[in-house]
């Protein structure tokens, strides 16, 4: 019932990673693909031939579609031939097998525990990670279906020609959007941590892979929320409303999602390709999201008459600048790391940034700036605000067990 196996990285040639995957505007983690499974084998004595079938070919078509795509579902924006998206089709695909699948655990069936999932893992130093649990089933969708989601982030937001043919961008449309795509993948992670997490023997739980622990699901979650809060911050740049009371609010709450995501993270063994990519790119994200809220706390400062506000606010800036390029030297070791990836031209907030912290920051220090080092700018930079957060992840719930587990179906066919 509590027999898991985990396959080790050099037994075979199952995990496929690609070496390059191009721009990168929302980290991706690499898709963890389905094994297939005989359903029939384990459950013939058990479900109706209907029924097993069922479960059978929808496990199948995303067993298929995500071993097509997974090695490049991070970096194209195919067509299907009938003009849907491929991202968009295995996470339909996903969300038709998850009401299947949940009349495995409906009623804490012992059914659960009959079928030997298996999953092809990214970040776990094992290739691949099986448990004879359905719970386990539901939380590597869940999971995919997030890293689905932050995969459609990353198309909506990586910049386009424009029609002009000036400078690439993103439009204002999808970046809106991606907002909505980011909360989406929130609630998928929220939902795995608070109530498919809990459902499992803690001895499941200790032998997870790192793709599936806590803390990476909670870390993603939080990243979701910290770059949907990073739009939220450009709309209010190119907003003549926002004030810039808004502006630091929304840049100190990024800190604090950042931060986290990195707490999180923090002692799990991620040395392992996408997962060392991964803890770099809440690195960066963090130092860089610093950078934006001691720029608008150094502003709002400024605005004090006295010397001592000034001084405060000369601090903040200075800080803004070391930690501008504090970041850069992140971004650099992140894009690096393999698989490797460039940034997409400048857009949105750092475009922004990028332009007016070292400008605004050479313009209020009136002190040569070389007698400042970067542990005494450090020391001295004020400390932030604190805000509570408010961008919250979407309410989702696991769906209702199909219908087609009624009574009749499995009639005189459930048992242990």
């Amino acid at each position: 019932m509590g027999c898991f196996v985990s396959t080790p990285k050099d037994s075979g040639g199952n995990r496929r990673r690609p070496t390059n995957i191009g721009d990168v505007s929302v980290f991706v983690p690499g898709l963890r693909i389905p094994k297939p499974v005989n359903f029939s084998d384990s459950l013939g004595d058990h479900l109706t031939k209907s029924l097993v079938e069922r479960l059978s070919a929808l496990r199948t078509r995303i067993v298929v579609m995500a071993g097509q795509e997974g090695p490049t579902i991070t970096r194209t924006r195919r067509k299907t031939q009938h003009g849907g998206s491929t991202l968009g089709d295995l996470l339909q695909a996903l969300e038709d097998y998850l009401p299947v699948l949940l009349g495995l655990v409906k009623d804490g069936s012992p059914l659960q525990h009959k079928v030997q999932f298996v999953w092809i893992n990214q970040e776990d130093e094992a290739e691949e990670t099986g448990m004879y649990s359905a719970w386990y089933e539901v939380l590597s969708v869940l999971h995919l279906m997030a890293t689905l989601s932050l995969s459609q982030a990353n198309l909506l937001l990586l910049p386009r020609t424009s029609i002009d043919g000036y400078q690439p961008k993103v439009s204002e449309e999808s970046r809106r959007s991606s907002v909505d795509v980011f909360l989406k993948a929130a609630g998928y992670l929220d939902c795995a941590v608070r109530h498919v997490h809990p459902q499992l023997p803690n001895e499941l739980r200790r032998n997870l892979p790192v793709d599936l622990a806590e803390g990476v699901l909670r870390a993603l979650c939080l990243q979701a929320l910290g770059q949907g809060v990073d739009i939220q911050l450009g709309l209010a740049i190119d907003s003549t409303k926002a004030t810039l009371a808004v502006k630091r609010r929304l840049a100190c709450e990024m800190v604090k999602y950042w931060q986290q995501a990195q707490d999180n993270m923090m002692n799990l063994p991620l040395a392992n390709g996408w997962g060392e990519k991964h803890a770099l790119f809440v690195k960066w994200k963090y130092v860089e999201s610093k950078a934006g809220a001691y720029y608008y706390h150094g502003l709002i400062l400024d605005e004090g008459n006295t010397e001592k506000s000034h001084g405060m606010a000369v601090a903040a800036l200075q800080a803004a600048d070391e930690y501008l390029k504090e970041s850069k030297k992140a971004s650099e070791s992140f894009n690096a790391s393999v698989p490797i990836s460039r940034n997409p031209p400048l857009w949105g907030t750092m475009k922004y940034l990028s332009e007016k912290i070292p400008k605004d920051t050479c313009s209020k220090v009136r002190i040569n700036k070389d007698l400042y080092t970067y542990e005494r700018i450090m020391e001295t930079a004020p400390t932030l605000p604190d805000f509570a957060l408010a961008l919250k992840p979407d309410e989702y719930q696991l769906p209702l067990v199909d219908p087609s587990w009624n009574d009749e179906s499995t009639k005189n066919k459930t048992g242990d």
